[in-house]
């Protein structure tokens, strides 16, 4: 079995503690040894297992070891996984939980992503690297999503919708069809997006509009 470990030892993290004994329940394929994060204690038991130490000490590993980033925020895994992949040991495994519907028409998924219980992809859709799908979200036909974009719970994104990179949708955000969300942008939770958002924008609402730019 593989050696993973997780970066995030908060909530989200335990879940995808949860999903890899899942995913290891129909196949075993992972030893688990612990958990990373800056700003918890080393040897802190979770949930029986060990804080093994900050962020930079995966710099220093020797040794082959897979790496979830349980993190939500895109900028922070961008960061992470840009610092992180200089050390050649470490690789970044997609996670998908056993019960997840994919299509079997061209469904191509990047490295680093974590795709929770109860998601259905549907048909020729692109997943880039580092995404996050969390519980019951659904991805219409002809999406494309970009590295680095997180997704709460109970998203839904109609088909032929073009999600560009680092963007954040919050919990039960709906998205319709044949539309484009901008670089960086961030949806607020229970948003309806029908009409197409720029990049480096928060949008809330229904229908949901730009209240502020970012950079």
């Amino acid at each position: 079995m593989k050696k993973i470990a997780i970066i995030g030892a908060g909530g989200f993290g335990r879940e995808v503690k949860m999903l890899i004994d899942q995913i290891n329940h129909n196949e075993k394929q992972y030893e688990f040894i612990g958990f990373y994060d800056d700003n918890v204690e080393s040897e802190t038991i979770i949930n029986g297992f060990k804080v093994l130490g900050s962020i930079n000490e995966l710099l220093q590993i020797d040794y082959n070891l897979e790496l979830v980033i349980s993190i939500a925020d895109p900028k922070i895994k961008k960061k992470m996984y840009e610092t992180l992949n200089y050390n050649n040991f470490l690789s970044f495994p997609t996670l998908i939980h056993p019960n997840v519907l994919i299509g079997t028409d061209e469904v191509n998924i990047g490295y680093g992503c974590i795709i929770c219980a109860s998601n259905i992809i549907t048909v020729n859709v692109t997943i880039g690297n580092f995404v996050i799908l969390n519980l019951g979200c659904t991805v219409g036909h002809d999406t494309k999503i970009g590295d680095y974009s997180s997704f709460m719970p109970s998203v839904n994104i109609s088909g032929e919708v073009i999600i560009e990179n680092s963007v954040y949708v919050g919990t039960g955000a709906k998205i319709i069809n044949l539309l484009t969300i901008g670089n960086s942008t961030i949806v607020g939770a229970g948003a309806v997006v029908s009409k197409s958002l720029p990049e480096k924008c928060t949008a809330v609402g229904i229908p949901a509009k730009p209240i502020k730019y970012h950079e």
